[in-house]
This record gives C-alpha cells, sequence and structure tokens, in this order.
C-alpha cells in the first residue's frame, strides 16, 4: 500500500498522482492519497489494506502454502509462527503487545 498524505495542501504536492500512481502500478502496489488533517481516505486506506491482508491470507491457505506474513496455511491465526524470539507473543505477560 502506498499512502500519499497531505493531500489537503493540493497547492504543495511534489510529486503528481499520476507519477504515485504509475509508480505503485509498477511495483504492485495499491495507491491511494489520503489527508491525516481532514481524515479523507484516511479510514479507506487501512480497510483496503485490511481486505488485501485478508484476501492473501484466504489465497495462500487454498494453495495450502506458506503465507507471505508468516502465518502458517491452516491455521486460524494469521501470525502463526510469525515471532521471530525478539518479542514475546501477544497476549504474554513480558510486556508485549496484547493487540
Amino acid at each position: 500500500m502506498l499512502v500519499g498524505n497531505k493531500k489537503d495542501l493540493e497547492n504543495q504536492i511534489d510529486v503528481s498522482y499520476e507519477e504515485a500512481a504509475q509508480f505503485a502500478e509498477e511495483n504492485g502496489l495499491v495507491f491511494v492519497e489520503a489527508s491525516a488533517k481532514t481524515g479523507q481516505n484516511v479510514e479507506e486506506a487501512f480497510l483496503r489494506t485490511a481486505q488485501l491482508i485478508s484476501q492473501n491470507l484466504k489465497e495462500g491457505q487454498r494453495e495450502g502454502g506458506a503465507v507471505a506474513t508468516g502465518g502458517k496455511a491452516g491455521t486460524s491465526d494469521p501470525l502463526a509462527g510469525a515471532h521471530d524470539g525478539n518479542m514475546p507473543p501477544p497476549g504474554s505477560s513480558s510486556g508485549g503487545c496484547s493487540c
């Protein structure tokens, strides 16, 4: 996902929509312009990213292969196997993220 930020400052744009969209397409990314100040397209950026992750997880499970996020195909936990030892697993009492 490529997000062009500060859409509300259109008179100060350094990269055109067309340039950013072309870059995104060439690199296999989804592109959206957003403004944190006005909230324009902020939710859309997160929703589209979540939809793509969900779609990739489902496709990975159908193909029987490991999912690119580090999850293991066939599990209901998309982060199964993704812990590298540097951080405690979610929900542990070692101060790690429990989200």
